[in-house]
């Protein structure tokens, strides 16, 4: 049964990526908490871990398609990178619960603004 779940989870966290640029927030770390009992940080970490595969496809694929900004990709790389290597650490510092709902209030937060931008 875990291997359903979990290639249900690979399956719609691709499309979704490949689709809409999410998929390892938005639809992995969820999964792996509320379907598999993972802890919020560890479900963080195992996202984080399949996005990479995940990403160089989908950007092989969008690279193909002439969707890529390098100026763009360039002027942010590299403090991500530094944001990510922070945020990581932070986790170290905040409570799984409080992790859990902060998740929650931003996914929220961003679903409405999506959903109200014209």
């Amino acid at each position: 049964m875990q291997f359903i779940i979990y290639s249900l989870i690979g399956v719609i966290s691709g499309i979704t990526g490949g689709l809409f640029g999410v998929g390892g927030g938005i639809i992995i770390v969820p999964a792996l908490t509320y379907f598999m009992g993972l802890p919020i940080k560890t479900a963080i970490g195992t996202s984080l871990a399949i996005i990479v595969p995940t990403a160089i496809m989908g950007s092989a694929k969008h690279l193909q398609q002439g969707n890529v900004d390098w100026k763009i990709v360039l002027a942010v790389v590299p403090l991500a990178i530094v944001g990510s290597y922070l945020g990581a650490w932070m986790t170290q510092h905040i409570k799984p619960a409080h992790l859990q709902k902060g998740f929650a209030v931003l996914m929220i937060y961003v679903g409405i603004r999506l959903f109200m931008k014209p």
